[in-house]
C-alpha cells in the first residue's frame, strides 16, 4: 500500500439499486475526480455535495447525472482526499465511472490504481482515524446480521475497546517510568536504595492482573455474538425433530409428518436468541440408533450420513428422544457421547407422556404440539453457548487475535508478579512489563506486524 497512490472502487454491493457509489482516495482524487465530471469550473468544496454530470469516452459523453461529495484531507474517513461519486445504481455506470477514472490517469499520468479489499480502511487505520480494533468493528458492522451485533460494532467503532484498554495500559507506563527511573537513580551511590516498594509494584500489577482478565472473560460472548454458532436436531426418526425446529424458528420451514423417515436430508435455517445468530440443522432421522435395522434405501443412507456429518459439525447439539417411547441402548450410548461436548438432550413430546425415567434426569422436557418447554429451551441453549455472561456494554473482544494479545499481556503480568514476589532485579520486571505494554499495544494495533495487518483487511469487501 503506497500513500502516493490514489485508490478507485465501488463501495456499494454488487448488483442493481437504487444509488450507487465510486470512492477515490489519495492525493489525486480531486482532480481525477474532475476529469470525470462536468464541473463547469466548479470547484469542489468540503463536505458540500454537488450535483454534476459524469462523462466517460473520448467525446466526454454525459453517462449519467451524480450527487459528488468532496472531504479533504484530513477530514475525511482515510485522512486522505476523498471522493465518493453517487450515481444511479446500475452496474455498467459504476463500472464506466470506474473505468473513466482510471483512463483519466493514464491520460494525465495520475498515479490511480483499483482499491485492494478493505484498502479504504487500511489507510484511515495508517493515518491514525481508527485504531486495530475500530477497523476490525468496520468489518463486523458491514457483516452483522443482528441488531445486537449491530450494537456491539457500533460500540467499538466508536473506541468501546480502546478505553477499556487506557487504565491497564497507563498502569503500565507509568510503573515502567517508575522502574527506569529508580534504576537510574540507583545506579549512583544509593545502590541498596529501593525507589519502588515491592508492595506497590505489587499492587500496581494486580489491577492490571484484574481488568485485563475481566477483559479476557468477555471473549466467550463477544466471539459467540461475532460469529454465531450451529445447532444440529438428532435423533431417532419420528422423535418430532422437525416439529421442534420448526417451534423454534415460529414457522413452517422443515416438512412434518406421522411418516418416519420424513426428512431426507438436512434442513437449515439462520435463526437469533436475544441477537446471537445462530444456524439450526434439521437432519434425518438416525435410524441405527432405534434398532429398526439398516437404512431402507440408498437416500435415507445418504441422508443418515449428511446428520452424522452435521452432528459432527455442530457447537451445540440438540439430543431430541420421543418421550412416548422407552430409551434405547444406542441413545444412551450416543448421550454418553455426547457429554464430551456442548449438548443438550431434548425429551420431546412431553404432552403424550412423562419423561422415560432409564433416560438423562438434565433433559429439558418439551411439546411442538402445544409450545410447553419451549421457553426453557432458549434459555437452556443460551447457557450452554456461554452466552448467559453478556457485558454491560460494548467493551469486549471478539476476535482470537484481540484474545491472544489479551492473554499475552496477562502471561507478561503474572511473570513480573513472580519476579517481584522473589524480589529479583528490576530489570528482570522491566523484560515482562515491556512484554506486557507491547502485547496490549499489538491490540490497538500500534506494534501489529504487517503480515498480520495484511491478513486483517484482506477480509475486508473491496471499496471499504
Amino acid at each position: 500500500m503506497s500513500g502516493n497512490e490514489t485508490i478507485v472502487a465501488i463501495s456499494t454491493p454488487p448488483g442493481r439499486g437504487g444509488i450507487g457509489i465510486v470512492r477515490l482516495s489519495g492525493p489525486d482524487a480531486r482532480p481525477l475526480a474532475a476529469r470525470v465530471l462536468a464541473l463547469n469550473g466548479r470547484d469542489l468544496p468540503h463536505g458540500r455535495p454537488r450535483l454534476a454530470k459524469v462523462v466517460a469516452g473520448e467525446d466526454a459523453r454525459a453517462i449519467d447525472e451524480a450527487m459528488v461529495t468532496a472531504f479533504h484531507a484530513p477530514r475525511s474517513y482515510t485522512g486522505e482526499d476523498v471522493v465518493e461519486i453517487a450515481t444511479h445504481g446500475s452496474p455498467v455506470v459504476l463500472d464506466t465511472v470506474v473505468r473513466a477514472v482510471l483512463e483519466a490517469g493514464r491520460r494525465g499520468e495520475f498515479a490511480v490504481r483499483l482499491a485492494d479489499p478493505g484498502e479504504f480502511t487500511q489507510r484511515a487505520f495508517a493515518s491514525g482515524r481508527l485504531d486495530l480494533t475500530q477497523a476490525e468493528a468496520v468489518h463486523d458492522l458491514i457483516a452483522a446480521r443482528t441488531v445486537d451485533q449491530v450494537r456491539q460494532a457500533a460500540g467499538q467503532l466508536g473506541g468501546a475497546l480502546s478505553r477499556r484498554l487506557a487504565g491497564p495500559k497507563d498502569r503500565l507506563l507509568h510503573l515502567i517510568a517508575l522502574l527506569e527511573a529508580g534504576m537510574d537513580f540507583a545506579s549512583g551511590e544509593l545502590d541498596d536504595v529501593d525507589v519502588v516498594p515491592p508492595a506497590y509494584i505489587a499492587e500496581e500489577i494486580a489491577l492490571s492482573l484484574g481488568e485485563l482478565g475481566k477483559l479476557a472473560a468477555s471473549f466467550a460472548h463477544g466471539s459467540l455474538l461475532r460469529q454465531g454458532a450451529s445447532l444440529a436436531f438428532v435423533g431417532r426418526p419420528n422423535a418430532g425433530k422437525s416439529s421442534l425446529f420448526n417451534c423454534l424458528l415460529e414457522r413452517e420451514r422443515a416438512i412434518v409428518t406421522p411418516i418416519a423417515g420424513t426428512t431426507r436430508d438436512t434442513v437449515e435455517e439462520s435463526w437469533a436468541i436475544h441477537g446471537v445468530p445462530l444456524r439450526l440443522v434439521d437432519t434425518a432421522g438416525l435410524r441405527d440408533l432405534s434398532e429398526d435395522g439398516a437404512p431402507a434405501d440408498a437416500v435415507e443412507a445418504l441422508g443418515i450420513a449428511r446428520s452424522r456429518e452435521a452432528l459432527a459439525d455442530a457447537d451445540l447439539v440438540l439430543l431430541v428422544h420421543d418421550a412416548s417411547l422407552p430409551w434405547t441402548a444406542s441413545e444412551l450410548a450416543l448421550a454418553k457421547e455426547l457429554e464430551h461436548r456442548p449438548h443438550l438432550i431434548v425429551s420431546n413430546k412431553s404432552d403424550v407422556a412423562m419423561q422415560d425415567a432409564a433416560g438423562p434426569r438434565d433433559a429439558v422436557a418439551t411439546s411442538a404440539v402445544t409450545g410447553a418447554g419451549i421457553v426453557e429451551l432458549r434459555e437452556r441453549i443460551l447457557r450452554e453457548l456461554g452466552a448467559g455472561t453478556a457485558p454491560g456494554d460494548a467493551a469486549v473482544l471478539t476476535t482470537q487475535r484481540q484474545f491472544d494479545a489479551v492473554q499475552r499481556a496477562l502471561d507478561a503480568l503474572r511473570q513480573a508478579a513472580e519476579a517481584n514476589h522473589a524480589a529479583l532485579p528490576h530489570e528482570v520486571l522491566l523484560v515482562d512489563l515491556h512484554h506486557a505494554r507491547a502485547a496490549v499495544d499489538s491490540l490497538t494495533g500500534q506494534t501489529t506486524p504487517d503480515d498480520i495487518l495484511a491478513r486483517i483487511f484482506s477480509a475486508f469487501c473491496i471499496g471499504k
